[in-house]
Formats: structure tokens, sequence, C-alpha cells
């Protein structure tokens, strides 16, 4: 299912959206499991039937909300990270953004919460095509720096991944030796270890070791 989630295409219209606004606000307040396609209708003004001409069912429904948050996230993503200069710095900027719209996701954090079954097993152990999916859309942000000149010729598939299982691994355990509780601690981070790692360079302030001779 998850696959497909980032994958669709099509604007919605008006009443589409409205019916979206009133699915993300009762799932925030009630989760998947616990949400009826009544109580959707109910917080839209709509009834049953006006949901059910635009969505086959609750899976479908809950498919396009989820849509609409990953196109949400990446057009943020995108805004956020425009104006910065050098590689490097959208990278970090790229970093910050993610883990603190995941960390601020009220959907998302419902979810982890208090039904791990319902998104867990999608970003863990069955994740496979959501991070894929996930990857690939990095993947093509990757591309645009390569072919301007801003990175080197990577495997820009590969490369997505790393950085989309990355995120995840902090998000969904967020005990660390690494200090990422603020922005800046999150952005030095970024800049110290991620960016560096993508363009092959060492991180900065790292010592140049020289090769000692053979004994």
């Amino acid at each position: 299912m998850l696959i497909r989630v980032l994958d669709a295409v099509g604007e919605p219209d008006e009443g589409v959206e409205r019916i979206l606004d009133a699915a993300l606000k009762t799932f925030e307040g009630f989760g998947f499991r616990r949400t009826t396609m009544d109580d959707v209708a109910r917080a839209a003004g709509v009834s049953r039937v006006t949901i059910y001409r635009r969505f086959a069912g609750k899976d479908s429904l809950t498919e396009a909300v989820i849509l609409r948050e990953a196109r949400r996230f990446f057009e943020a993503l995108d805004v956020a990270v425009g104006q910065r200069d050098t590689f490097e710095e959208r990278a970090a900027e790229s970093f910050v953004f993610a883990l603190e719209f995941l960390r601020a996701h009220l959907l998302f954090n419902r979810l982890v919460t208090t039904e791990p079954e319902s998104v867990v097993p999608h970003l863990t152990t069955l994740g496979g095509p959501v991070i894929a999916a996930a990857s690939r859309l990095v993947a093509e942000r990757l591309g645009v720096e390569v072919r301007a000149g801003r990175l080197p010729p990577l495997d820009v598939e590969a490369t997505g991944e790393i950085i989309v299982r990355l995120v995840l691994s902090f998000i969904l355990t967020p005990t660390s030796v690494v200090p990422l509780d603020r922005p800046d601690d999150i952005r030095r981070f970024a800049r110290r270890y991620v960016a560096p790692a993508l363009i092959g360079t060492p991180p900065e302030g790292a010592a140049k070791r020289r090769p000692r001779a053979g004994r």
C-alpha cells in the first residue's frame, strides 16, 4: 500500500481537500484504528456517500492523507533549502528540516506512540516499499545537485537510501550519544558527518594522518 502512496499523482479538488483535512484531524485525535468513515464525514460536514464517491474505502482515504503529508514535507523541504548557496549548507538544512518536521508531526507521533503497529513495521521490518519510495524522491534531488556540478558523480539511489535510513534511525530511536536536541545540534552534526560523507571529503577539522612507515 505505502509504495503507491508516494507514487500517486494528481491534484485533489476542493471537495477532496476538505475531506482530507477532516481525515487528518480525525486521525490525529483517534488514530487510524479507531477512526471510522462516519467520524470523517461528521468532521468534514458531508455524508458518507460523498466520501465514498471520492475514496473506495478507509484504506484509500488513509493513503491519500499520507500522500498529501508526504507532498507537503517535500514541498516545504525544497523551500527550506532553496536559498542555501552550497551543497554542504543544503545537506545540513535538509537534515535539520527532516528531523524537526517529523518530531513535530502530530499524526506521525501519535501513531508511533499509541498504535505503533500501524506505522512502525512499515518503517522497519516491512519498510522496504516506503524506504524505496522516499529514497527515490531524495535521489531525484541529489541528481539535481550532481547535474549542477555541486556534487561529484555518485550513486544517487544508494546515497538517497542511506539518507532516508539515517533520518528514520534517529526518529525511531532518538536516544543517542549524538546531541541532536536543538536545530543547531542537528546542523552541526550534518555539516560534520553527513555532508562530508556524501561529497567524499573528510569532516571539517579532522586531522589528516600520514601513513606510518613499515616496521
